[in-house]
């Protein structure tokens, strides 16, 4: 695998930004460097022309009359760390220069200018001197511009003279080292930009590629938080979408597998069923006649009768579970008629309140006034609401308590009637709330575990729904959702 390969993509951003940003401003400070060079030769060409001009200004009367002696001492004084030699030259041959100059016979032997000239003109020409006693060598500037005499359009002479570029030098040197400052600071801005722009940029990407993994795992609830309206942002809510979509595409197989389970189950039930009550049932009513029969003989004595007595109980216990069982895996059709919800939970309580009374439960309704009639099979939903009454009157001890609410919940597409049963009983243990409604589970001591199947599969066949209340400590609330249906 390849370098490349192996960087993350907020390094290579990174460093294709840098190596950009190098060219850019290495461009930008090679242009501003030689236009910056430029302009100070320039100016310091400018500044000798000038130099060169009043010295021979200076020196022009002297000159007229050829008195040499004040301008060797004019040029002497103007002889300094700038200025390196001054030469005078009559026409073209040198009449006066300073005693540096005559070692350099290249330099003093005869004047550049060329001989059709005028005022303003001037040469120049840059060039190294070696320093025979230090041996080291300087750097000048010469420049040699015309003499004139007043009043004379021909030339009288010109003079040469030659200026140090040390200082022209520092200047430069000094202008790069601020310019590569300049560039420095501007390329560390760069680069913090950059590597801003790369965590903006590749902040959501790890977002989203952690989100993918999560996903890949099955963590279909994972959502992607980006505030950015831009392609990332788009992009994030695209796969908000998708992983609500798996999720609930997810729910719906395993809420299928549920039912194909509880199909499978119900198929299994109904052929026991169908054996159980060709098996058992007929010996059974054979054994509970004999019983009667017996029980009706005058020889029997008091204990014998007690005990036939218990034996017909549990017959009749069998036959109960038989029923209910039969009652399970049976599908019958709905008599479907329209009834205030109210009356069909006052029935179901009637049916209970001389148990109710017995162990002096407190009951406290808490119905909502003007509700919609729902259309519903009256008979199979007051089974529903005895068999979670008798759940909860089981549940409370002595004095306890249940409460009864109705009220209208509101969903899409329709609403729905919403009845909660709660008492302040032992509460059912956490593993086994996903249990309570599977077919013969059951958590207490007697009882065949269908009560709540057979509520469960009442409900769904109205297209509700029956869940208890998940919550750990004291108490037990089971909630009831009926669809009102379609008003008349």
């Amino acid at each position: 695998m390849t370098m490349a390969l192996r960087m993350s993509l907020q390094t290579r951003f990174i460093v294709t930004v840098i190596f950009l940003l190098i060219i850019l401003v290495g461009a930008i400070l090679f242009v501003i460097e030689q236009r910056e060079v430029k302009s100070i030769f320039e100016e310091s060409k400018e500044k000798g022309i000038l130099q060169a001009k009043n010295i021979a200004y200076l020196n022009l009367e002297p000159l007229s009359y050829w008195d040499l002696g004040p301008v060797e001492r004019n040029i002497s004084e103007q002889i300094g760390q700038r200025l390196i030699y001054v030469v005078i030259y009559g026409y073209d041959e040198p009449i006066v220069a300073n005693d540096f100059i005559k070692d350099y016979e290249d330099i003093y032997c005869c004047s550049r200018l060329e001989k059709e000239i005028t005022e303003d003109s001037y040469f120049f020409e840059s060039k190294s001197i070696r320093i025979h006693d230090e041996n080291r060598i300087i750097r000048i500037l010469e420049i040699e511009v015309p003499i004139f005499a007043r009043g004379s359009p021909t030339k009288w002479g010109s003079i040469k003279i030659g200026l140090s570029l040390e200082d022209m030098r520092r200047e430069i040197r000094r202008t790069r080292l601020v310019l590569i400052l300049i560039g420095l600071a501007g390329l560390l801005v760069g680069i913090m930009g950059a590597i801003l722009l790369a965590r903006r940029i590749t902040g959501p990407l790890k977002k989203l590629v952690k989100g993918t993994v999560d996903v890949s795992k099955g963590d279909f609830s994972h959502k992607i938080e980006i505030s950015s309206q831009d392609e990332i942002g788009n992009l994030a809510q695209s796969f908000n979408r998708m992983s609500q979509e798996l999720l609930q595409s997810r729910k719906g197989i395993e809420e299928a597998h549920k039912k194909l389970i509880q199909a499978e189950k119900l198929a299994s039930i109904g052929r026991i069923s169908a054996t159980i009550a060709h098996e058992i049932r007929n010996p059974l009513t054979s054994v509970k006649l004999n019983i009667q029969k017996v029980l009706g003989s005058a020889r029997l004595d008091d204990l014998e009768g007690e005990h036939l007595k218990i034996s017909q109980e549990g017959i009749g216990q069998i036959e109960i579970f038989i029923r209910e069982l039969l009652d399970f895996t049976r599908v019958s059709d709905l008599n479907l008629d329209r009834f205030p919800v109210e009356q069909i939970l006052i029935e179901s309580i009637k049916m209970m309140t001389q148990s109710l009374d017995q162990k002096k439960v407190i009951l406290e309704k808490n119905f909502k006034p003007g509700l919609p009639q729902i259309l519903v099979d009256g008979d199979k939903l007051r089974q529903v609401f005895l068999n979670i009454l008798r759940n909860a009157y089981e549940a409370v001890a002595e004095e306890g308590k249940i409460i009864i609410s109705l009220s209208l919940k509101r969903e899409k597409p329709v609403k729905k009637i919403r009845v909660v049963v709660s008492n302040n009983g032992q509460a059912i243990p956490k593993k086994d709330w996903e249990n309570i409604f599977e077919p013969f589970y059951t958590t207490k001591a007697t009882g065949t575990g269908l009560g709540l199947a057979i509520a469960r599969k009442i409900i769904e066949q109205h297209k509700g729904s029956i869940k208890v209340q998940k919550k750990e400590g004291k108490g037990t609330s089971f909630e009831v959702l009926i669809p009102c249906g379609r008003e008349e």
